[in-house]
């Protein structure tokens, strides 16, 4: 299982990228949604010097079939609407993945995080492309405990090895000097180290497409 976060251009004809291109300084966060048919009904808080003119456009706009502000203060609004152009909920879908809240938009791009197997994620991509829209991966990661790829041991002395400088460029310790520090045996030392070294180059790498189906155990 991986977390990805994951930034999208919207296309130019949608209407919330249009409105937030517009209006850059407010920040659009869906808190909620669900599809409805062809259609999609969210929750959506708006924020920003610009909330009122904002809900104007967006009670203009071609795609937003209704809305209703539910609470507003000074710099904020949260607004109920349904819409014809759920075209990220729809990508979702079609990758078999669901929307995850918050999802953000701001100055034409949305942003999210996404939490599903590597296949999920690919057909994730393939869908984005299908709609012609680009994105940048911001970070990728296994979603489980990081710590349960490595021994306590692998950890302790992985850790150590970060700290004292040896994985540095240029080396701020030898190897030698390592495992007198930590009072070990070299070669227990470096058999240790070389392990965690694989577990998390491999767990790397299975995040690569060319990895991605294989099995790196």
């Amino acid at each position: 299982m991986a977390r990805a976060q994951l930034s999208i251009d919207l296309p130019d004809s949608v209407w919330i990228s249009q409105v937030s291109t517009r209006y850059p300084d407010t920040l659009f966060r869906v808190l909620a949604a669900f599809p409805d048919d062809d259609e999609g009904v969210a929750l959506l808080e708006l924020t920003g010097p610009d909330v009122v003119d904002v809900l104007k456009e967006m009670h203009d706009a071609d795609g937003v079939e209704d809305m209703e502000p539910l609470e507003r203060d000074d710099d904020s609004v949260l607004v109920e609407f349904e819409t014809s152009e759920p075209l990220l909920l729809l990508t979702l879908q079609e990758a078999g993945l669901p929307l995850e809240p918050p999802l953000e938009v701001s100055n034409g791009t949305a942003t999210l995080e996404v939490v599903a197997p590597h296949a999920k994620l690919s057909a994730l991509r393939d869908q984005l492309d299908a709609f012609g829209m680009d994105f940048e991966v911001g970070y990728l990661y296994e979603s489980g405990d990081s710590e349960r790829l490595l021994t306590p041991r692998q950890q302790e002395l992985l850790g150590a090895a970060i700290e004292a400088g040896y994985y540095d460029t240029p080396r701020e310790c030898t190897l030698t000097d390592l495992a007198e520090e930590l009072d070990t045996a070299k070669s227990t030392l470096s058999e240790t180290l070389h392990r965690a070294e694989e577990t998390a180059i491999k767990q790397f790498a299975s995040n690569l497409p060319r990895f991605a189906d294989k099995d790196l155990a």
